[in-house]
């Protein structure tokens, strides 16, 4: 697949071109078990060298680590990269989450300390990682305003926002794009949010697109997720919550099947054919994954196909939560 050849959407309706799939770095550095940056270094060329040029990072992730090793793709291939990062969510040095901040004063120092280790004079997508329910959005949007009027910062997006929080924000400044889980199993979205941003002209970025690896169908038990994997104090991905959610992987997986693909490419797909304001970005430490997730991007889905999919979904209504009781709250804020 050549550097061109990957199809492009744009992030809202005056915002940068990016490929139609992007990356989440967050795994490379942080919560599914050990890191290795050589390898995730060789992933990353090799994103750019099929044309995935959207990458998505946070301060949070690594607590720092995953912008420092993004500066090292970034300090040779700057121009390739559409860069993403967001603030909001603050950790103490060891890890331990302490406060989500949205206030002016954070805004500006988040900023300056993400240019700083990613070693760049600019970010093109600036987030607000969680929604700081102690400030005004227009204060927290305000001063990510001001960050694009001085040149730190090329476009603002919100993540897990709710509809009335994106309005009051785009109204400030315009909202490039909504970050929010969005997959075959976590379709909220789809009743305020999206309709929000089509309203509005943003675009709508979904993380963990495949379940946090769930959807694709590799996770058969939390057994098989190393000690510190987040993932194991998920609720969807514990005892009978699991063996439920068990049945809607296989049948995924038996359609994938049945039409050639993988079951990560079916569901990557079904994201794509949600709208051509959708810009998955599925993360992974594997250049064989990043090339099979890479094609989900050529399939295209008849009408029948998409009412397969439907009937799929409505006979498999997912068990658990997306989020540990206690992170639940900070969600579609």
């Amino acid at each position: 697949m050549t550097h061109s050849s990957h199809p492009r959407r744009r992030l809202g309706m005056h915002g940068p071109e990016v490929s139609a799939l992007g990356l989440g770095c967050m795994g490379m550095s942080d919560f599914y078990g050990p890191a290795d940056d050589v390898q995730s270094l060789l992933v990353l060329n090799h994103a750019l060298d099929i044309g995935i040029n959207f990458l998505d990072t946070a301060d949070m992730y690594g607590v720092g680590a995953n912008e420092r090793l993004l500066s090292r793709l970034l300090v040779e291939r700057r121009r390739e990269v559409v860069i993403a990062t967001k603030f909001g969510n603050v950790r103490a040095p060891d890890g331990t989450m302490l406060r989500i901040d949205g206030s002016p004063a954070y805004v500006r120092e988040a900023c300056d300390a993400s240019l700083q280790r990613l070693g760049v004079e600019h970010i093109d997508l600036y987030y607000q990682h969680r929604v700081d329910k102690k400030v005004p959005i227009e204060e927290t949007v305000g001063a990510m305003a001001e960050l694009v009027k001085a040149g730190k910062v090329g476009h603002l997006g919100l993540s897990e926002a709710s509809a009335a929080t994106i309005r009051r924000a785009h109204a400030v400044h315009p909202i490039a794009a909504v970050q929010t889980e969005y997959s075959l199993w976590s379709r909220d979205v789809e009743a305020e949010v999206l309709p929000t941003c089509r309203e509005l002209g943003i675009a709508l970025v979904p993380y963990s697109p495949l379940g946090r690896g769930f959807l694709t169908g590799a996770i058969r038990s939390a057994e098989q997720l190393a000690p510190d994997d987040r993932r194991r104090i998920h609720p969807r991905f514990q005892g009978e919550n699991l063996d439920h959610n068990l049945a809607l992987a296989d049948a995924l997986s038996a359609l994938a099947e049945e039409w050639s693909y993988t079951p990560a490419q079916l569901a990557l797909a079904w994201l794509l054919d949600q709208g051509d304001d959708i810009v998955p970005i599925p993360g992974t430490r594997s250049i064989a994954r990043l090339d099979e997730n890479a094609l989900a991007a050529r399939i295209h889905f008849d009408a029948g196909r998409r009412e397969r999919i439907q009937g799929l979904l409505a006979a498999h209504a997912v068990a658990g939560t997306r989020y540990p009781a206690a992170q639940m709250g900070a969600l579609n804020a």
